[in-house]
C-alpha cells in the first residue's frame, strides 16, 4: 500500500475510533476495530472507492455492529458483567464535543443506556447525534431506507431521554466540589451526611474491585450510602488489594466528575457521578485493571491537581 492511502487513513484514524468507542463503550475494542478496518482498506480495490471517508466509516460500523451481535458480547453484556471503559478528559477518543449533544453521547450514563438499544439503534443514534450524519447518508452506512433511519433514531432519542437526567455540565472545579464533598461524607463515618448528598432515585453500580463475575447494584439512599461508607473506610485488606495507600484525586472522566484512586502513579480505581439538581443520582466504580488500561496510559501524561485525601 502507497504512503498516499496510508495518510488517507490515519487522517480519519481519530474519527474512526471515536465512532467505535462510541458504539462499542470499549477503548480496546474500538481499537481493534480500527485496526481492521485498515486491513480491510489495505486489501480492497481503492480505486473503486469514491469517497474514502464514506467507505471508512460503512466498515468500521459494521463492524462495530458484528461485535456487538456477537454470541460473546451479547452473552457478557447480558449477565451484567460489562460497563463502559472510562476515558480522561482530553482523551482523543471522547472527541467530537463541540456541542452538548456530541459530548453528552459519550457520558458513561448514555452510554450505558445505549446498551438498552437493538445494535441498529444504536449506530443510527450515534451517527445522528455524535456525529452529525444525515439519513441519507447513514442509510448508505447500515444499508437501510431513510425512512428506516428516521424511526430508528426517533426510538432511539425516546428511549434514551426516558430515563437520561440532564443534571447540567461539569467543569474541573466543578467537578472538584462534588468529589470534595462527596469525600467528606464518605469518610466522616456518618451515614446521614452522605445520604443527604444522594438523590431519593440514586443508584449504584461497582464491579466489585475487578473481582466479581457480576456487577454489583445498589438501589435507595440508605443502601448506597452504606456501600459507599463502607467501600472508602480504609483496612489493611483494601491497600493490600490496591497495591499501596491510595490517594484520591478529582478529574473529570467522560465529562462527568469522578474520583480516582491513585498508587504510585497508577489509577487502581474510579467512581464517576451523574449529578442531578446537584446532588449525586448515580455512581459507577470500576477498578478492574484491564478497564483502566486507557486511562492510566493518560493518567501518566496528566498533570492534576492536589489530591483531594493525600493520606488515606
Amino acid at each position: 500500500m502507497d504512503n498516499a492511502a496510508i495518510d488517507r487513513f490515519e487522517a480519519s484514524r481519530g474519527r474512526l475510533a471515536s465512532l467505535a468507542y462510541r458504539l462499542l463503550g470499549s477503548a480496546v475494542d474500538a481499537e481493534d476495530a480500527v485496526q481492521d478496518t485498515f486491513l480491510r482498506w489495505q486489501a480492497a480495490d481503492r480505486e473503486r472507492v469514491e469517497v474514502p471517508e464514506a467507505w471508512l466509516t460503512k466498515v468500521v460500523t459494521n463492524l462495530c455492529l458484528d461485535r456487538l451481535r456477537s454470541a460473546q458480547a451479547r452473552h457478557e453484556r447480558a449477565v451484567g458483567a460489562w460497563l463502559p471503559e472510562p476515558l480522561l478528559e482530553g482523551d482523543p477518543m471522547l472527541d467530537p464535543a463541540d456541542t452538548f449533544e456530541q459530548r453528552e453521547s459519550v457520558s458513561l450514563a448514555v452510554l450505558t443506556l445505549l446498551e438498552r438499544l437493538s445494535p441498529v439503534e444504536r449506530a443510527v443514534y450515534v451517527l445522528r447525534e455524535a456525529f452529525s450524519y444525515s439519513h441519507a447518508e447513514i442509510a448508505g452506512i447500515l444499508d437501510i431506507t431513510e425512512s428506516a433511519s428516521q424511526q430508528h433514531v426517533h426510538r432511539a432519542r425516546i428511549r434514551v431521554t426516558a430515563e437520561r437526567r440532564r443534571g447540567g455540565e461539569a467543569d474541573p472545579a466543578a467537578a472538584r466540589r462534588v468529589v470534595e464533598e462527596f469525600l467528606a461524607a464518605a469518610t466522616s463515618g456518618r451515614t446521614e451526611r452522605l445520604v443527604a448528598l444522594l438523590t431519593d432515585d440514586v443508584t449504584a453500580v461497582s464491579d466489585g474491585a475487578g473481582l466479581a463475575k457480576r456487577l454489583l447494584r445498589y438501589k435507595t439512599r440508605e443502601r448506597v450510602a452504606s456501600y459507599v461508607r463502607i467501600g472508602f473506610k480504609p483496612t489493611p485488606a483494601k491497600r493490600r488489594l490496591a497495591g499501596g495507600d491510595p490517594t484520591f484525586h478529582s478529574a473529570l472522566v467522560n465529562g462527568s466528575p469522578a474520583v480516582l484512586a491513585v498508587v504510585d502513579d497508577r489509577v487502581v480505581g474510579v467512581v464517576v457521578f451523574e449529578v442531578s439538581d446537584g446532588k449525586v443520582a448515580s455512581l459507577r466504580g470500576i477498578a478492574a485493571a484491564a478497564r483502566l488500561a486507557r486511562l492510566n496510559e493518560a493518567w501518566r501524561q496528566y498533570e492534576p491537581d492536589a489530591p483531594v485525601i493525600d493520606a488515606w
